[in-house]
């Protein structure tokens, strides 16, 4: 009885716990019956949505679940392009400031390259799945055609993304403003670290190699090798070559602006003052060296340590681009307005010292500009090189023809030394002296081979001789144009003295020789003599004694023959003095020399004369036939001779040729050295 009623008592706990049960499973159901309620709402409210965009979408359902297996090739790498892109833009936040973090920066934009280049990879792959995928909707009617053009326009759209700058846009230009970042930071690499050569430089010993170091440390230039890696991969070079040249240009065209070049920009109508033209083409010469050796040559040398690991075609065009926009080619042209401004014999020499530059760096030059990249300045070199040596070659052959045209114009008036003569035995000698002959040799050499010809140094020789035969020959000629013969001996005596007194010595006066020295030394004496016995010399014999013997006629007869003879004799002295007080002789050895032989052909007989018979005039008064002491008749002759200042001739040159100015005739001017 026991036992039943305990059975009684688990089955109605059981019962109770299973009320339970169900209860609160009741009241579950209640609450997500409550909760269901918004959720039909909403549902409700998403169902137009819904319907329409799978309007579209009008297959049944077999063809449906034909197109997953297509979707679902498409969808995979779609994704994949997806995730990296997202992935590009969460290491635009890691960009750091490249001068501040430069191995940080290039790191990031290492892998910001290699995401691009996933995208590249991988992007025509997913462009083609989903383009196949609105052919297949098109081809089996799966979709509406306004539905397909909607997508076709958005395949083609990104298509043209993609195909720009090589999906350069994919991400909005995100790698070309990294880029460009790293453009700025070559930039100022270069900018900060560039300073123009101090001007201490042009201190150096012209003959002494300049092999500069590198302008810029170390440190910067393997910066700027790092940069330059990464932006070449990117295929920015053209960028970093033009960054380079115009920071380093400009840096070189700084370190010259001190120089004042102006002189460079002269033009052919402005190059006709041989002075002027002097002093420049000595500046050209300097600055040029200045320019080769020093900073060109540094700039050389950087250009291989920046751009080496790129080849010798880039880092020498490089180099050809900094050198031509830094002024080189301002040099060559300078060169080439000398060569063509007007011929005259100071202008060979001019030209001989600007061959002689371009030789002096022969060896820069072709090391240098010796690249493809530099044809342009070693044409213009080649050319300026040859217009020198015609240039040069030309002005020498026709020298002889130049003093040869000088004959055709009158002699100096006063008898002097035509500047003509000083001109050429100083400008022989300048060819025979150590600055000038060799270089001339040298382009006499070169000029002749161009024609297939041998030249020896003995034509040089021959030729020198040439013109002075010519200039002997002018001297003759030229004698003969005075009306007055006693001035043709003094310009003879003059001429001829000068020959051997100033070549006496030299190098021209050794080519020579002394047997023709001499000579010219004893024509100067004939014709000191010849002038003397024609003039002066001639004076003495009006002071005659005859019929002076007081005891034969008486003294009033003396004293008017004395009157007489005095008369004629200081009207004959004046007379003579007044005609060649206008005469000159140049050395004032030989000028004091003449002086000395007239006074000694007339003072001592006019001393005798004055004291024997110049009491029987005194009481007439000494100004009257006494006209001169011996002290002021020697004073008198002493002043004889003497150069005028600014005395100039009347020779102009005359050129039917037209090949030569008016300069050998300004040279032909009378001298005023005393």
């Amino acid at each position: 009885m026991l036992t039943m009623m305990e059975k009684g008592v688990e089955n109605l706990i059981s019962a109770r716990k299973s009320l339970r049960v169900n209860l609160e499973k009741s009241k579950a159901l209640g609450v997500s019956l409550d909760n269901a309620g918004p959720r039909l709402v909403e549902i409700s409210q998403r169902l137009p949505s819904l319907e329409a965009a799978i309007r579209p979408i009008r297959a049944q359902r077999e063809d449906l679940g034909a197109v997953v297996g297509h979707m679902n090739r498409a969808v995979v790498p779609a994704t994949a392009v997806l995730k990296v892109f997202d992935a590009i833009h969460g290491l635009e936040k890691s960009l750091s400031d490249p001068e501040s973090d430069l191995p940080g920066y290039l790191g990031v934009l290492k892998r910001l390259k290699e995401a691009f280049r996933f995208l590249g990879e991988n992007c025509d792959m997913a462009i083609q799945w989903l383009a196949d995928i609105v052919e297949y909707l098109k081809d089996h009617s799966v979709a509406d055609g306004k539905f397909l053009s909607s997508l076709k326009e958005a395949l083609t759209s990104l298509r043209e993304l993609h195909s720009e700058e090589d999906g350069g846009r994919l991400d909005g230009g995100l790698l070309e403003v990294a880029l460009g970042r790293l453009e700025n930071e070559f930039r100022r690499l270069l900018t900060e670290n560039s300073v123009p050569l101090p001007m201490s430089s042009l201190d150096l010993p012209g003959d002494q190699p300049c092999i500069s170091p590198s302008p810029l440390p170390v440190s910067v230039i393997k910066k700027l090798q790092t940069v330059l890696t990464r932006l070449v991969a990117n295929k920015r070079l053209e960028k970093c070559v033009s960054i380079y040249v115009e920071v380093r240009s400009s840096n070189v065209r700084e370190s010259l602006q001190a120089l004042n070049l102006d002189y460079l920009e002269i033009s052919v109508s402005e190059f006709n003052d041989v002075q002027s033209m002097e002093g420049h083409i000595a500046n050209w010469s300097k600055h040029l060296e200045f320019a080769v050796k020093h900073l060109l040559e540094a700039e050389y040398k950087l250009c291989n340590d920046v751009f080496e690991r790129l080849g010798l075609d880039v880092w020498m065009g490089c180099f050809a681009k900094i050198a031509a926009q830094a002024g080189i080619l301002a040099f060559l042209q300078f060169g080439k307005t000398v060569t063509e401004s007007k011929k005259d014999p100071i202008k060979m020499l001019k030209l001989l010292d600007i061959f002689a530059s371009l030789n002096k760096l022969r060896l820069d030059f072709n090391r240098l500009f010796g690249g493809a990249a530099c044809a342009e300045i070693r044409k213009l070199t080649r050319d300026l090189i040859k217009r020198v040596i015609d240039g040069a070659s030309e002005l020498f052959w026709e020298l002889q023809v130049q003093v040869e045209l000088q004959r055709q114009v009158p002699p100096p008036p006063d008898g002097s030394v035509p500047k003509l003569i000083f001109f050429i035995t100083d400008y022989c000698n300048k060819l025979l002296g150590d600055d000038y002959k060799s270089i001339l040799t040298q382009v006499l050499v070169i000029e002749r081979s161009w024609k297939r010809e041998i030249f020896q140094e003995r034509q040089l020789f021959d030729e020198l001789l040439n013109i002075m035969r010519a200039v002997q020959q002018n001297l003759e000629t030229w004698s003969k144009g005075y009306k007055d013969n006693t001035l043709s001996y003094v310009f003879l005596m003059n001429n001829h003295w000068h020959l051997y007194k100033h070549l006496k010595g030299t190098k021209l006066g050794f080519l020579l020789g002394d047997s023709w020295l001499r000579e010219h030394e004893q024509y100067k004496d004939y014709y000191s003599a010849v002038f003397l016995r024609e003039s002066w010399a001639k004076l003495p014999a009006l002071l005659s004694r005859e019929g002076l013997i007081l005891f034969s006629g008486g003294r009033a007869t003396a004293r008017d023959l004395v009157k007489k003879r005095l008369k004629a004799f200081n009207e004959a002295f004046d007379d003579m003095y007044k005609k060649q007080s206008n005469w000159v002789i140049l050395d004032k050895e030989l000028r004091e020399k003449t002086c000395q032989l007239i006074i000694q052909a007339i003072v001592p007989v006019y001393r005798s004369y004055m004291q024997n018979y110049g009491p029987l005039v005194e009481q007439e008064g000494s100004s009257k036939y006494a006209k001169y002491t011996v002290q002021s008749l020697e004073k008198t002759l002493n002043s004889l001779f003497v150069p005028k200042p600014a005395r100039h001739g009347s020779f102009k040159v005359r050129v039917p040729s037209g090949k030569f100015n008016n300069s050998v005739a300004d040279q032909n001017q009378t001298a005023t050295v005393k």
